[in-house]
């Protein structure tokens, strides 16, 4: 499993997407990954996540927008030094993408911020990737 990771200030995000072979329904073209976030908060001060954007390519090159409060129903404070980990999922129906985005944050002093989800890449294990 690739590990992908992006830091913004003092506020690192490792996204690791996972191929979910046992939800995925390939003979009619549905794919379906799982990935797993960990936010890192490496400053001073604590933070709160408060909205996310995702922006996710299928294979065919469509394009859908997500965006919404939290993430899988909370707005979790991360504490200085702490880390705040969630798994969600990203149904396709192609067998590959790619997804990215940001997620809004809000210092303790009411200051939002926007940190970098990394770019990463929805493939099928051991599949032969093309770029061309």
């Amino acid at each position: 499993m690739y590990r992908y990771k992006a830091i913004t200030g003092t506020v690192q995000v490792v996204v690791k997407p996972e191929y979910q072979p046992h939800r995925s329904v390939p003979n009619t073209g549905q794919h379906v990954w799982a990935y797993h976030v960990e936010i890192c908060n490496l400053g001073q001060s604590d933070i709160q996540l408060r909205s996310r954007y995702w922006r996710i390519i299928d294979a065919h090159g469509r394009v859908q927008e997500v965006r919404g409060r939290g993430v899988v129903g909370e707005e979790p404070l991360i504490e200085a030094g702490d880390c705040y980990s969630y798994s969600s999922g990203c149904p396709l129906d192609t067998d590959s993408g790619i997804m990215s985005g940001h997620f809004e944050m809000e210092a303790d002093d009411g200051h939002k911020f926007e940190v970098t989800i990394p770019t990463f890449s929805l493939d099928i294990p051991d599949r032969t990737i093309i770029l061309n």
